[in-house]
């Protein structure tokens, strides 16, 4: 499997999964950008956070993006649209990942919410 692949799978996972996808998938620290939060979160912090409330379902993503500047980081850009509390969500979303002794962990996630069509 390549690299793109292998993290898309990690981002259906956080969509999808509770805190344990996120303890897999997290750098120590990660740096996030969303309309109501931006700032450094610890992995724990973050991977509480998703343990509240339902998760999201019908997931769709879109790669827009893929950059891999040096052997160590990576940065995926997609488009994603999914559902939660029966309400849809579409955004432009961008990971970026360090690999840390062959595990590729996120180590930044930002969100730009898009409007509804």
């Amino acid at each position: 499997m390549n690299l793109q692949k292998d993290l898309l799978k990690k981002e259906e996972s956080l969509w999808s999964g509770g805190p344990a996808a996120y303890r897999h998938a997290l750098d120590g620290d990660c740096l996030v950008a969303f309309t109501e939060m931006a700032g450094v979160q610890t992995r724990d912090e973050i991977a509480n956070m998703a343990g509240k409330g339902p998760r999201w379902h019908d997931v769709d993503i879109a790669v827009e993006g893929f950059l891999q500047p040096t052997d160590d980081v990576t940065i995926l850009t997609y488009r994603v649209s999914a559902v939660r509390d029966n309400e849809p969500y579409s955004a432009r979303v961008s990971s970026g990942y360090v690999n840390r002794e062959g595990d590729w962990r996120m180590m930044f996630h930002q969100q730009t919410p898009l409007k509804r069509e």
